[in-house]
């Protein structure tokens, strides 16, 4: 480790990023079970279970006014196949109701498996750490105190952007984990709109919206991936060239590549939504 001011503050930013890309990582391949011990999903399993009393009210009331708007009359409804129609779509309400947390828990498995094998098949299992170059070092190590005043303020800068791209990234991941919990929390209300057929549209609105947050994290880890092969080989400088612009060469070209992982964060939920049709 470098006792240059300006080489530490650089290297302890990227330091940074890569310790928050590790937490990426780890939240994107851990289970909602296993995050932080499993006292946070105990929680949501209360709240789940202390929901479902309330939609099975739901689903009869749900069920009453899908059965007033599609039977005209009471002799309509005394037909064979309209009575088994409404029957079965009230069973299978009732079994979404009771059974939702692992229809849920499924198509989180399918949604971890899409991921293990994006890590797998790209060969990189976890993120790339990265440090300057050892001839930048060397050239910054032997500036002088005046020639090495710029470089302050734009060891500064690039450390900034790099604390605040870091923090975006990972608020982002931490969201679609808090929204993992919160649609578990809330599905038995929901899924009790499939009593009904005006308001089945619900019940598969939230189906595709809990499925679009569990590919978001397919689409972040794709674009960490990148992200990690592409921090592998660092940027070519111009060694001809002032230490200064040698370092905002350096940094621009690091930073433009960390700016468009975290546009590609940020817009992970699109992605999905224009990709899926969701």
């Amino acid at each position: 480790m470098s006792d240059n001011w300006i080489v530490e503050n650089i290297q302890n930013a990227l330091s940074k990023w890569s310790e928050y890309l590790d937490i990426v990582w780890t939240l994107l391949t851990t289970p909602p079970q296993d995050f932080r011990g499993g006292g946070i999903w105990s929680v949501i399993l209360n709240i789940h279970s202390s929901i479902q009393a309330i939609a099975l009210a739901l689903l009869v009331l749900f069920f009453l006014v899908g059965v007033v708007k599609t039977c005209g009359s009471f002799a309509e409804l005394k037909r064979p196949e309209v009575a088994v129609k409404l029957f079965i779509r009230f069973i299978i309400a009732k079994v979404l109701i009771t059974h939702g947390l692992e229809l849920m828990l499924a198509l989180f498995s399918i949604v971890q498996g899409v991921i293990t094998t994006i890590m797998r098949a790209s060969g990189v299992i976890t993120s790339t750490g990265m440090a300057m170059p050892d001839e930048m070092v060397e050239k910054i190590e032997g500036l002088g105190f005046l020639a090495s005043i710029p470089l302050w303020a734009v060891s500064l800068i690039i450390c900034l952007l790099i604390w605040v791209l870091s923090f975006i990234v990972l608020l982002t991941v931490y969201g679609r984990f808090f929204k993992i919990y919160i649609f578990t929390a809330i599905a038995p209300i929901p899924l009790s709109t499939f009593a009904g057929e005006p308001s089945q549209s619900v019940g598969v609105s939230f189906l595709r919206s809990y499925c679009a947050v569990l590919l978001e994290g397919a689409v972040i880890i794709l674009a960490c991936v990148i992200f990690s092969l592409f921090a592998a080989s660092p940027p070519v400088v111009d060694s001809s060239v002032s230490v200064v612009t040698q370092v905002w060469s350096y940094s621009g070209e690091l930073i433009l590549s960390m700016l468009i992982l975290v546009a590609t964060v940020k817009m992970a939920d699109r992605v999905i939504k224009e990709m899926m049709g969701l």
